[in-house]
């Protein structure tokens, strides 16, 4: 729960930089877990979440909100939308950031009526420094298959991205000492590519295929990302005008 994480987090930081070596040693053995093929068949999926944080600050405290989204997957239309907030204990710390997040994402989780076939996050899950970013981390303590969607660019070992060709649906694979990290996409001709990362249980042709078919004329990112992001900025912004601290 959120208030379990919080009292695991507040311990972690009275320790000091012990804290880091404590989330790294957690990276680790749940990096050794993840599974980048399919555990579903991709003829069954029939809702995406789409998963974003916003975060602001109050009397020198800093606070977030999660918001969740859930789309039909055939229709695009919304079925669901959910929402956490609370204060964010955790500072921002490069490679991370799931540590921060998944408390607030967990409590948001636990709102929903219905059981999305996989979340869809704004953020990275394999394209990261020990593969484990967001969409993988939180993988295992949601029980289904992840996406990363990022809309930058996080630079590995000092690897740059290819450049995709400007069609739709063309991309270059993100290639770091002859791994395969991720995928840089571009969703709509015109328009900047994003990085689509598998989280867990999933391989990235899938991802990319997922990703896609979530696109409309209306933006490059994926419809679950988009709307989960246009919501964060309208619950962020009642809760800031509610002065809300807790």
């Amino acid at each position: 729960s959120y208030r379990k994480c919080r009292v695991f987090y507040m311990r972690c930081l009275i320790t000091g930089l012990q804290f880091i070596q404590d989330f790294s040693k957690i990276q680790s053995e749940l990096a050794s877990r993840i599974e980048l093929e399919n555990n579903f068949q991709i003829e069954n999926i029939q809702l995406i979440a789409g998963v974003d944080l916003s975060y602001w600050d109050i009397n020198e405290r800093k606070y977030g909100t999660c918001c969740i989204v859930i789309i039909d997957y055939s229709t695009k239309g919304i079925i669901e939308k959910v929402y956490s907030y609370g204060e964010i204990l955790i500072p921002y710390i490069p490679g991370f950031l799931a540590f921060r997040e998944l408390p607030l994402v967990m409590e948001a989780v636990k709102k929903l009526t219905k059981q999305p076939d996989i979340y869809m996050f704004d953020g990275n899950g394999y394209l990261h420094y020990r593969h484990m970013g967001i969409a993988t981390h939180a993988s295992f303590f949601l029980n289904k298959p992840t996406i990363g969607v990022a809309k930058s660019y996080l630079k590995i070992q000092n690897v740059d991205f290819i450049m995709p060709d400007n069609l739709t649906g063309s991309y270059t694979d993100i290639v770091i000492n002859n791994e395969v990290y991720g995928r840089t996409l571009r969703t709509t001709k015109n328009v900047k590519p994003i990085f689509v990362s598998c989280g867990n249980w999933i391989d990235l042709d899938t991802s990319t295929e997922v990703v896609m078919n979530c696109i409309n004329n209306e933006s490059g990112l994926p419809i679950p990302v988009r709307l989960a992001d246009l919501e964060t900025h309208k619950i962020r912004k009642q809760l800031m005008e509610r002065g809300i601290e807790k």
